[in-house]
């Protein structure tokens, strides 16, 4: 069922960051899009500013947009989501590659297969979404849907700002103390912080100390504790849903993982995403509450972006029919240009 209330992804604008805030602090660390900390998330808000006022497309170059939630009936913000159009052009985005070195012994008859973890920078040039956030008291009713796929109607309402190649880094396993037993195990022993000191640290000055202290040659896996080597490549359990909903996009894990808790980077070429490749353009032919299938539909370009769930009837010539209620909530009439997508 569609939710109750109205709720819509709209552009995020400076006055939000009280309601950015308060979510930042329920996050339970490790979401290093999402700080507890106003002035970098006033920094975000100014440079998503900057990316939506930037009206003409030139070259993928390296911006942020932040969306968000917001019910429009009460003005909360309930959630909130960011894409980030050019990953690595002015600090190197670093990803540790899982792979294997064979070795083999004659005088043994053995051979041997070890397992590495490797720095390497092979994303770079990416887009990337992330920073998806959901507040408690809304997870459900599809809303956390409607915030992952609206990311994709909106890259694909302005492709010529994206990569052709799209990541999605998920949070790593957590312990009930705040740590992370894949950053204890290697990069911890390098850099005298634990990880929420490295965690907020990243979150507000950027990951660059990484390419300074970093060590360079490849980790072998065996030699980590068994807790660290244990989370490697797997989502903090809040994080399972956001990656069966990736997998339903097309995205998979190839064996890139965060540099600080060990979470699965997921990849997908940016046309073959499932919701950029289904949806469909129409016109606005007549608003009608009788019938139609439930689908989010967006309109709107850069800052009067706007997507929401609503009930399309197609109507033949690229024509489409929408409720009266998706027309409030996304302030559109009859004759409006809009980009739909089934639900399911």
């Amino acid at each position: 069922m569609t939710p109750a209330a109205p709720f819509v992804i709209r552009a995020a604008t400076a006055d939000d960051l009280p309601h950015l805030y308060e979510m930042a602090k329920l996050t339970g660390g490790g979401f290093t899009n999402l700080p507890p900390d106003r002035a970098a998330l006033r920094a975000k808000l100014e440079r998503s500013d900057a990316a939506f006022g930037r009206e003409e497309a030139g070259a993928v170059t390296d911006e942020q947009f932040v969306l968000v939630l917001e019910n429009t009936l009460t003005g909360e913000v309930r959630g909130t989501c960011q894409l980030f159009t050019h990953v690595g052009q002015k600090h190197p985005f670093y990803s540790y590659r899982i792979g294997t070195l064979t070795q083999h012994s004659r005088e043994l008859d053995r051979t041997f297969r070890a397992e590495m973890l490797s720095l390497t920078t092979d994303l770079e040039g990416s887009s990337e979404v992330g920073g998806l956030f959901l507040h408690p008291g809304e997870r459900a009713g599809g809303l956390g849907l409607l915030l992952a796929r609206s990311r994709y109607l909106f890259i694909r309402s302005h492709r010529a700002r994206f990569a052709d190649r799209i990541l999605a880094e998920l949070r790593g396993i957590i312990d009930e103390g705040g740590g992370s037993p894949f950053w204890d195990g290697v990069a911890g022993r390098f850099f005298g912080m634990n990880f929420q000191q490295a965690d907020e640290f990243n979150a507000v000055n950027g990951h660059q100390f990484i390419a300074d202290l970093m060590p360079k040659h490849p980790v072998y896996i065996a030699m980590l504790s068994e807790s660290a080597r244990a989370a490697i490549g797997l989502p903090h359990p809040s994080g399972r849903a956001a990656m069966r909903m990736l997998e339903n996009e097309g995205f998979a894990h190839e064996s890139y993982v965060d540099i600080f808790d060990g979470g699965p980077t997921m990849t997908a070429r940016t046309d073959e995403v499932r919701t950029i490749r289904a949806a469909r353009d129409a016109r606005v032919v007549a608003i009608d509450r009788d019938g139609g299938t439930e689908a989010l539909v967006a309109t709107g370009a850069l800052r009067d972006f706007r997507c929401a769930y609503a009930a399309v009837r197609e109507a033949g010539d690229g024509g489409a029919v929408i409720d009266p209620v998706a027309a409030t909530t996304l302030r559109i009439g009859e004759d409006a240009a809009i980009t739909h997508v089934a639900r399911v």
